[in-house]
C-alpha cells in the first residue's frame, strides 16, 4: 500500500507538465522498436497508428519507427522514461533491471506452447505483472506475442551436449544466459539488429528465434540446421511512460485502451499464423535444415534445463513460477 501510495505522490507532483502535453490540440505518441514492418509486431505498431488515426478525429497522432530507426535495443527503455519516446513494446527480457517477476517468460520449458501462456497473462498474476514497473515510470498495456523459439546453430542440436563449446546470441537477460551455460554453451549478449552480421561472420554459431524473426530477418540462410525446441516464448509488453500515460484525458486513454485490446487480439493471432507460414517458407527454401525431436529428445532438453528454475525461483518469486505452472496444459513431474 504504501508503495502504491508513493507511486501516486511521484505522478501527481509531475502531472502538471504531462498533463499540458496531452491538452495540446493533437497529442503525438512515438511508437518506436527494434523489428521489421511486416513481423507481428511491426504490423501491430502499424495498425494502431492506423486505428487511431481512423477513430480520434485528429485528437492524437502516433509516429511509428521501426527497426531501430529512432531508438535500438540500448537506449529505447531509458529514452521511454524520460518521454522522448512514449510508448515501445521491448521482449520480456527487456526489463530485468526494472522487476524480476518478468524473467518467468524466460524460463525454459515453462510454457508448452502459445496457449499457455495466453491463459497465465489474463489470469490475475499475469495481468499484475502489467503494473510491475510503474514505480520506475513504466506502465503496461499489454502483451504482444511474437512466438515460441527455436534454437538455431552452425551444427544439428538433437540433444543437450550438441550445444556445448557453441557461442548464442541472446539478449540482455541473466536468465538466458544461465540457460545456455547449463549447456556448457556461452551467451553473447547482442542487439537484434546486429544478429545477422554476427551469425554470418562466425562471432556468434547459434541464436533462440521465433519463426517469424528467423525468417524477416533471413536468418536461415547463415543457420544450416534449426531444432523445433519450442523451449521458450518470445513475447513482447507495449508499454508506455507511466505519467505520460496517466496524463492523457480520460475519454481519450479509454478510447486508446479499446484500440489496443483490438491491436493485441490481431497481433497474437497473426503471430500464430505468421509462425507457421514462416516455418514453411523456411523449411521451402532448403538453405535451413530442420530437426523435428523425439519426444525423448525434448525430454532430455527440459531435464537440462530444469535447474534454471531453482536458480531463479528466489528472484522471481515462487508464487509466480506456480501460477505459470498450474495453467500450462501439460504438466511434466
Amino acid at each position: 500500500m504504501l508503495k502504491k501510495l508513493a507511486v501516486a505522490a511521484a505522478c501527481a507532483l509531475t502531472l502538471t507538465s504531462y498533463a499540458a502535453v496531452a491538452q495540446e490540440s493533437t497529442l503525438v505518441i512515438k511508437l518506436s522498436h527494434v523489428v521489421a514492418d511486416d513481423t507481428p509486431k511491426g504490423q501491430g505498431a502499424l495498425m494502431f497508428q492506423r486505428l487511431v488515426d481512423e477513430r480520434l478525429d485528429g485528437k492524437v497522432r502516433v509516429e511509428v519507427y521501426p527497426n531501430s530507426s529512432l531508438y535500438g535495443d540500448a537506449n529505447e527503455l531509458e529514452a521511454l522514461r524520460n518521454n522522448e519516446v512514449q510508448m515501445l513494446a521491448p521482449s520480456l527480457a527487456k526489463f530485468d533491471q526494472y522487476t524480476k517477476q518478468l524473467q518467468v517468460f524466460d524460463l525454459p520449458f515453462m510454457f508448452d506452447d502459445l496457449e499457455a501462456v495466453n491463459r497465465f497473462q489474463k489470469r490475475a498474476k499475469g495481468r499484475q505483472l502489467l503494473r510491475s514497473m510503474e514505480d520506475k515510470n513504466i506502465v503496461g498495456l499489454a502483451y504482444w506475442h511474437n512466438g515460441m523459439k527455436q534454437m538455431s546453430a552452425t551444427k544439428a542440436l538433437r540433444l543437450p551436449g550438441d550445444a556445448a563449446g557453441l557461442k548464442f546470441r541472446i539478449q540482455n537477460s541473466k536468465v538466458l544466459d544461465a540457460q545456455f551455460a547449463q549447456l556448457g554453451a556461452t551467451a553473447v549478449k547482442m542487439p537484434f539488429a546486429e544478429v545477422y552480421k554476427g551469425l554470418q561472420s562466425g562471432q556468434v554459431q547459434g541464436a533462440e528465434n521465433p519463426w517469424s524473426n528467423l525468417y524477416s530477418q533471413r536468418l536461415h540462410e547463415v543457420q544450416p540446421f534449426i531444432t523445433e525446441t519450442n523451449h521458450g516464448v518470445l513475447d513482447y509488453m507495449l508499454i508506455s511512460n507511466a505519467r505520460f500515460w496517466y496524463a492523457i484525458p480520460h475519454q481519450i486513454r479509454t478510447e486508446l485502451e479499446a484500440i489496443i485490446d483490438e491491436v493485441t487480439y490481431a497481433v497474437n493471432r497473426q503471430a500464430e499464423e505468421a509462425n507457421l507460414a514462416d516455418r514453411r517458407r523456411i523449411e521451402a527454401s532448403g538453405k535451413s535444415q530442420i530437426i523435428t525431436l523425439t519426444p525423448e529428445q525434448r525430454q532430455a532438453w527440459r531435464e537440462a534445463m530444469r535447474p534454471v528454475w531453482q536458480q531463479f525461483e528466489g528472484e522471481i518469486g515462487s508464487d509466480v513460477i506456480k501460477a505459470a505452472q498450474v495453467v500450462n496444459r501439460k504438466r511434466h513431474d
